[in-house]
């Protein structure tokens, strides 16, 4: 699998309009050779140079079977991110430069959680369902 973005490139800064500081909505995304047998796709966007740890950013899932993702949309069920929402929560870093993951996931299965899910719940009942992943790695520092 590949996951890109006409925003950004990967390694590269993501526009402020997909932050905290600009309109705060999620970037473009593309995604390529899906696994044969995949029935939906599922999504975290994820910042590890949080001061506390991992911050969640983004937890969607039961994504339908699709090439592209747009900015803006939110094309399945949602989780629960490290701010207590639900939705995309776009980058915003106390301090520095933090790196931001979006990991796309192949699934053979849909998901069906008996309540609403954050990024460990969808982990844990995604074990098992995984045909293939992508990464995608954006830069961002408040200016």
């Amino acid at each position: 699998m590949k996951l890109t973005s006409p925003d950004f490139e990967n390694n590269n800064y993501i526009p402020k309009k997909f932050t905290c500081q600009g309109q705060d909505i999620n970037p473009s995304l593309v995604i390529a050779e899906v696994p044969d047998g995949t029935t939906n796709l599922a999504l975290v966007v994820d910042d590890p140079d949080a001061p506390m740890g991992t911050w969640v950013h983004w937890v969607i899932f039961n994504i339908p079977v699709t090439d592209k993702i747009d900015e803006g949309s939110a094309p399945g069920t949602q989780g629960i991110t490290s701010n207590g929402r639900i939705g995309y929560h776009g980058p915003c870093p106390p301090s520095g430069t933090h790196r931001y993951f979006f990991k796309i996931y192949a699934l053979d299965t849909s998901l069906d959680p008996q309540k609403e899910i954050d990024k460990k719940g969808l982990e844990k009942i995604m074990r098992g369902h995984i045909l293939g992943k992508a990464d995608l790695m954006g830069l961002y520092k408040k200016v």
